[in-house]
């Protein structure tokens, strides 16, 4: 389907009317009764490469999946019509969001795996990258602030003075979903990818802290990394943020020293990180220098204003707003991923049943349900959901559904949180710079 043609102008096609001009593209396609005319659905169909056996069911002003978010090529010769893939040693391909800072995005399908590998991990700098240091064990950090007794500890030091704790953790960026909001905001545009569920061994922060002794005012954390800012200035933090003294404190938030086993790599923070489960992976600093104890809300990089805060009552989408009344980001709300499919899988003709997987979780709460559809949302079936391996780890789920012939279909997944707390249809609270954002995801399968 096209739009009206005028003399001079090519006619547009039904996925660039809905990029440039949605609202005529809702008017051509839906008509008035909320119903696909013919010409839209066969024109959809020709773009799509295949049937919707389910299109009586598809929501009115529903652009397919596929046609909204290309698929990466899928074979040699085939344009590469998708995101941009970033390559590196080690790494499986990564989804390129930004080179300064370095962001790349973790496809869904390749976080197919209980534990997070190293060439499965997403990226998220802030700044440049530091050196990195010929002698890990001999790296230095500082507590200091609001305590009785600063202290100054190596490395080596630390691992030896305090009990060694091993656990998976979930790390989320806190703009992950951010390319579902409408208008688009600033910032990375994230899909689902930016997270991960690696095993971490460290410390406990609330050992040091305690070691420390906080003074009775001790209220908030302030958090430096060797960082450089991406200026080259040496007189600012290229991320400074801080956490309430009670999320310090918990027993999950860790200082790092070794990712699944290893050694953590540079790209990730080496060799002392923060990981402070559950809530935005901004608060789990890189590469680890100074952790200053502070009598009120810290106020660096990355503090206040839009940052990391989001609307107490919603605002105006597309609006402008100093984010006087927001409030900072704590526990990320509930999130699902598939990662047995991955966007724009091609599957054999006759495939009359899909067995699927993928993980979910929901900050400092558990994930108590997941959902799959795949008849665009009219009906749902409910899929198993494990336990997770230790509190803050992600929790894999899996199930089976049906589909009645060849054809394009979308898999539609949604989770709930413990309390009850469900992914809404659409990415919910817009805020200027896109944080928490959660709406049902979707990914195209085409069969036949």
């Amino acid at each position: 389907m096209t739009s009206n043609k005028r003399p001079g102008r090519p006619e547009r096609s039904l996925q660039e009317l809905y990029r440039d001009d949605p609202e005529r593209a809702d008017a051509l396609a839906w008509g008035r009764r909320g119903a696909l005319k013919g010409t839209a659905l066969t024109s959809m169909g020709a773009a799509l490469g295949a049937a919707i056996p389910f299109s009586g069911r598809m929501p009115a002003g529903t652009l397919p999946e596929l046609l909204a978010r290309p698929a990466a090529a899928q074979g040699a010769g085939q344009p590469a019509a998708g995101p941009q893939v970033f390559r590196m040693e080690g790494k499986n391909e990564l989804i390129l969001l930004g080179d300064r800072p370095l962001v790349a995005e973790t496809p869904e399908h390749r976080l197919d795996e209980p534990v997070t590998s190293f060439r499965n991990f997403f990226i998220r700098n802030n700044g440049q990258m530091p050196e990195p240091v010929a002698e890990p064990d001999a790296w230095e950090l500082t507590i200091d602030g609001e305590v009785n007794t600063p202290l100054k500890l190596r490395l080596g030091d630390l691992r030896a003075r305090f009990a060694n704790v091993t656990m998976q953790l979930q790390m989320e960026c806190g703009g992950n979903g951010r390319a579902s909001y409408a208008p688009q905001t600033r910032g990375n545009q994230w899909g689902n990818g930016a997270i991960s569920n690696a095993e971490w061994t460290g410390v406990r922060l609330r050992d040091l802290l305690n070691a420390a002794g906080l003074k009775p005012g001790a209220a908030y954390t302030g958090h430096f990394g060797a960082d450089p800012h991406l200026s080259g200035a040496t007189d600012r933090q290229a991320i400074n943020r801080g956490m309430r003294i009670a999320k310090a404190m918990d027993e999950d938030t860790m200082l790092a020293f070794r990712m699944n086993g290893e050694p953590i790599p540079h790209i990730h923070g080496a060799p002392l990180r923060l990981i402070t489960p559950g809530w935005p992976g901004s608060f789990s600093q890189k590469w680890l220098t100074r952790i200053w104890i502070r009598d009120k809300v810290h106020d660096g990089a990355g503090m206040g204003g839009t940052s990391y805060r989001v609307p107490v009552r919603p605002i105006v989408p597309g609006s402008n707003d100093n984010g006087a009344s927001f409030a900072e980001i704590e526990s990320m709300p509930v999130r699902a991923i598939l990662s047995s499919h991955a966007h724009g899988a091609r599957l054999p003709a006759g495939t009359r049943s899909l067995d699927l997987r993928g993980a979910a979780w929901a900050g400092d709460l558990t994930a108590k349900a997941v959902h799959a559809s795949v008849d665009f949302g009219a009906t749902w079936v409910e899929m198993q959901v494990s336990a997770p391996a230790n509190r803050h780890a992600w929790q894999r789920w899996q199930g089976r559904v049906t589909l009645p012939s060849d054809g394009y279909f979308e898999v539609w997944y949604r989770a709930t949180d413990s309390e009850g707390r469900m992914q809404p249809h659409a990415a919910a609270n817009w805020n200027p710079q896109g944080y928490s954002a959660n709406p049902i995801s979707r990914v195209a399968i085409l069969v036949g």
